[in-house]
């Protein structure tokens, strides 16, 4: 196999690449790219890591068609140091790989295409296609409150909902849930179907890395098709693919509280400005003195943040406006934090009942077609 690439153009493509590189596997051929050539001009990568993997298409001057598996971390090293303009990949039939540019050269070992791990079918009819900007923007909201090894699976993951122009998204752990829905144009990849009605599960590894790679054009659309356990996201060059999570994800719903009695209206950013001093105190660890948690107190128009730990104390006030009871109620601070910055609204509902139950947090204001509703779970307090 022989291959001429322009440089920027490869290190472009080889960089969404390492998003489906495996580092902890003892699979050699997962850590690599499988590299596939095609006269006179057509190159495809792809990487694979048994969960999620990354196909991009590169233009290429392909001298001698072939395939081959390359470490992918070793090659993405190797391109980015070369100086040239164009980069000459070779792989013999020994499966030496020699990368020359310019009058610099590298030689390092491959494997052979046919070890690839087997990827799911890549093409599908059933699915849809939505604005890239808006996906991205409905990901970012949910992302912080994926399960991380749960012990139960589904939570492990993002529960997409896609019901005619309404997309919903729900992520939850043992400790914090969102749920957010917009109104969106989609379209059915299927003409003969009556409507748009799809339920999957993306595993947190798989919504991390399709994020990071969800960049560019706001306007640009994103095509999502699937199969009962793989689906595939298709945007730009980047054709991105991941196991879903089998089974029914909980009923969320009956979960929430939806009659508190004490309302509490702030300025986000000011309350997180808040939480981040305090973040001074509990994340600093001391040795038996971890205290990660911070107390909020609404007395009347006044919320009082405080914190204390082994190595010293925060206090904050803020004005805000008040309905029902005063409450004095702790949370873990991190959580709260990423709580309130996954809403986006500027000023922020806060609803309870007592220290001891859950907490809503939502806009202020409606958004019209864009709902959101995050929820926290307090903790005990020591002191």
């Amino acid at each position: 196999m022989k291959i001429v690439f322009n440089k920027n153009e490869l290190c472009t493509a080889v960089a969404p690449l390492m998003s489906g590189v495996s580092s902890k596997m003892t699979l050699p051929a997962a850590e690599g790219i499988l590299i596939e050539a095609t006269a006179p001009d057509t190159c495809v990568m792809t990487t694979f890591d048994l969960e999620k993997g990354v196909r991009i298409t590169v233009k290429a001057d392909v001298i001698e068609e072939g395939s081959a598996i390359i470490n992918a971390t070793k090659f993405n090293q190797t391109i980015r140091a070369m100086d040239g303009a164009d980069i000459t990949l070779t792989v013999d039939s020994r499966m030496k790989v020699g990368i020359q540019s310019g009058k610099a050269s590298h030689t390092m070992s491959a494997l052979p295409g046919s070890d690839f791990p087997e990827i799911p079918r890549l093409t599908s009819q059933n699915g849809f296609i939505a604005n890239l900007g808006v996906f991205k923007s409905m990901i970012s909201k949910c992302t912080f409150a994926m399960g991380v090894n749960d012990q139960r699976p589904v939570l492990n993951g993002m529960y997409f909902t896609v019901n005619g122009n309404e997309l919903s998204l729900v992520s939850c752990d043992s400790f914090k849930m969102a749920v957010c829905s917009t109104q969106t144009e989609l379209k059915n990849l299927n003409d003969g179907s009556d409507g748009l009605d799809f339920k999957f599960i993306l595993p947190n590894k798989s919504v991390t890395e399709l994020y990071k790679l969800l960049d560019g054009d706001d306007e640009a659309t994103v095509t999502i098709f699937m199969n009962r356990k793989n689906i595939i996201f298709s945007f730009g060059d980047i054709l991105f693919f991941s196991k879903l999570i089998e089974g029914e994800y909980i009923n969320y719903d009956r979960i929430i509280v939806r009659n508190h009695k004490i309302g509490v209206y702030v300025d986000k950013d000011a309350l997180v400005s808040a939480l981040e001093r305090s973040a001074l105190i509990t994340e600093e660890k001391v040795a038996g003195s971890v205290r990660p948690h911070v107390k909020v107190e609404v007395s009347g128009s006044i919320l009082k943040v405080s914190a204390t730990s082994g190595i010293g104390s925060a206090y904050d006030e803020l004005l805000v406006d008040h309905e029902g009871d005063d409450i004095v109620i702790a949370f873990n601070n991190r959580y709260l934090m990423d709580t309130l910055r996954a809403c986006t609204a500027d000023r922020v509902k806060l609803s309870l009942s007592s220290p001891l139950t859950s907490m809503n947090i939502e806009p202020d204001e409606d958004s019209g077609d864009d709902k959101e509703l995050f929820m926290l779970l307090p903790v005990r307090m020591k002191d």
